[in-house]
C-alpha cells in the first residue's frame, strides 16, 4: 500500500497567552490524508487554522496533540526537510541579488553541487517565465515576477511535495493563470501540491480535492466533482441534437444517434464554500 504524501492524523493545537492567561484553540482533531502526485486545495476564512496547519506540516510549529508523518516519516525528521519546498503568501526577497543570484543561494543552502546548479537554474528560470530576467536585480521585478522567482526558489531542491500559501496573491490574472498553469504541469511530474488560497475559482480549476477549515475544524472534505454535485437532480448534457429530438427525449434518448453526456449538476465552489461556513455559524 503507498504511503500518503501527507498524513495529519489527530492534531490539535492551542496557544497559550502568559499574561492574559487565555487558551487560543486553533485546530482541533485534524486529520488529513493528501496522495502522491495530487493536488490539495486547503480552504477557510481569516481565522479558520490554514496558516497553522500549514506550518505544523512544515515543522515550523509543533502541534499540542496528534503527528504528521511525510511519506511514512515523522515530519520532524532532517531528511524529510528536503522533500518539501515552501512559498509563503509573503516571502522575503533580498532585493539586491538578481534572479539567478537568488536561485544559486538558495541551491547552495539545499546542498546542490555547482554543476548541477547551473544547470537548474537555467531550467527554473525558463520554467517560471523569467529567463530573460534572470540577471536583472529583485528590485525591478513586479510583484509576479516575485511570485515567481519564489517558486522557482521553492523548486530548486527537486521537492516532492510543494507548499504554497496564497500563491497568486495581489497578481493580475495573466500572472495569475500562468502561475495556475505551471501548478498543473508541476503535477503532471508527479509532484505532490497543497494549496491555500482564497481564490476559490482557481482552486476549482486545478485540485483534485479540497478540505475547509472553520475554526480549527474540517467541516468538509472530498473530490470536487463530488463536493458540488447537487444531490437528487441529473443533468444531460446532448451533443449534435435536433429540436425535435429535445422535445421528445425522454422517449427518443434510446432510439438516437445524439451523444449524450451524463452528469451531475453542479453549484459553484464559491457557493458551497459559503454555505458549509455559514451553516456552521448557526
Amino acid at each position: 500500500m503507498t504511503e500518503p504524501a501527507i498524513r495529519v492524523s489527530d492534531v490539535s493545537k492551542v496557544f497559550t497567552t502568559p499574561f492574559r492567561r487565555r487558551r487560543i484553540v486553533a485546530l482541533q482533531h485534524l486529520n488529513l490524508e493528501i496522495a502522491p502526485g495530487e493536488i490539495y486545495g486547503l480552504l477557510g476564512p481569516n481565522g479558520s487554522g490554514k496558516s497553522t496547519t500549514l506550518k505544523i506540516i512544515l515543522g515550523l510549529i509543533e502541534p499540542t496533540r496528534g503527528s504528521v508523518r511525510i511519506f511514512g516519516r515523522d515530519h520532524s525528521a532532517v531528511g524529510v526537510r528536503r522533500d518539501i519546498g515552501f512559498l509563503p503568501e509573503n516571502a522575503y526577497f533580498h532585493k539586491f541579488l538578481t534572479g539567478a543570484e537568488t536561485l544559486r543561494f538558495h541551491a547552495k543552502l539545499s546542498g546542490l553541487s555547482g554543476r548541477e546548479t547551473k544547470s537548474r537554474i537555467a531550467e527554473l528560470l525558463a520554467t517560471v517565465g523569467l529567463a530573460r530576467a534572470g540577471d536583472a536585480r529583485l528590485s525591478t521585478y513586479s510583484k509576479g515576477m516575485l511570485q515567481r522567482i519564489g517558486l522557482a526558489q521553492a523548486l530548486i531542491h527537486h521537492p516532492k511535495i510543494l507548499v504554497l500559501d496564497e500563491p497568486t496573491a495581489a497578481i493580475d490574472p495573466a500572472g495569475s493563470r500562468d502561475i495556475q498553469n505551471l501548478i498543473v504541469s508541476l503535477k503532471e511530474r508527479g509532484t505532490t501540491i497543497l494549496l491555500s488560497s482564497h481564490l476559490l475559482t482557481q482552486v476549482q480549476e486545478v485540485c483534485d480535492r479540497v478540505g475547509i477549515l472553520h475554526r480549527g475544524k474540517l467541516l468538509r472534505e472530498g473530490h470536487l466533482e463530488d463536493l458540488l454535485a447537487i444531490e437528487n437532480q441529473t443533468e444531460f448534457i446532448v451533443e449534435n441534437a435536433t429540436p425535435d429530438f429535445l422535445d421528445g427525449l425522454e422517449q427518443q434518448i434510446a432510439s438516437t444517434n445524439a451523444r449524450v453526456v451524463r452528469r451531475k449538476p453542479q453549484t459553484s465552489l464559491e457557493q458551497f464554500f459559503l454555505k458549509v461556513t455559514e451553516t456552521s455559524d448557526e
